[in-house]
């Protein structure tokens, strides 16, 4: 008698715990949607590595962007094409054949802790009768930091600057963004206490 009482014992509070750790996984799965579109005035920099490769430092800045993310900074690399005088953006330079340097990303952020970080690519067309360099592209979002912990979703832009600058300043034009960013919160905390209470009862 005194070894079924034992397993009885150790069954009631891991069955509560079971259940209460679900209860909170379902709150925990609780996604939020939010629409982000805006605009920024941006500028670009390329800087040679190869005669057809160039690193691409972009940023961006609108006091008025959502979620007080008024700034955004990417880094990315570019190749040129000639032919079609097209450049070709992405974040991974390897994709081009250069090895060991390091994978550019975006950062958007604002004078708080909240931030959204990702990674870009672009396709981007000079038009020599307007004078202009034509990009669009997408921005995936892989994470955040403040209310965007957790952070996911498709940013889908297009941008435009003027060519008629001068040649040895950064190029200036404007991005628009449209998508939408998927937050997951992380389990709640209470969950790992709830865990360690079925742990110290299990003897």
């Amino acid at each position: 008698m005194i070894i079924f009482r034992t397993h009885i014992t150790w069954l009631v509070p891991v069955a509560l715990t079971f259940i209460s750790v679900g209860c909170g996984a379902t709150k925990a799965l609780t996604q939020t949607t939010l629409p982000f579109d805006t605009f920024y005035d941006t500028e670009v920099v390329l800087e040679p590595i190869t005669p057809n490769v160039s690193k691409a430092s972009i940023s961006g800045f609108n006091p008025n962007a959502p979620y007080g993310l008024t700034n955004f900074t990417s880094t990315n690399y570019s190749q040129f094409n000639p032919q079609t005088n097209t450049f070709t953006f992405v974040s991974d330079a390897s994709q081009f054949g250069l090895e060991g340097i390091p994978v550019g990303s975006d950062v958007y952020f604002g004078s708080g802790e909240d931030k959204l970080f990702g990674n870009s690519n672009a396709t981007a067309v000079i038009n020599l009768t307007n004078g202009t360099l034509n990009g669009s592209g997408t921005v995936t979002i892989n994470g955040g930091a403040g209310r965007f912990n957790n952070a996911t979703g498709i940013l889908n832009f297009s941008e435009t600057e003027s060519l008629n600058q001068d040649p040895t300043a950064p190029l200036k034009g404007r991005a628009f963004l449209s998508g939408n960013i998927e937050i997951v919160p992380e389990p709640k905390a209470e969950m790992g206490t709830l865990v360690g209470v079925g742990r110290d009862n299990s003897f």
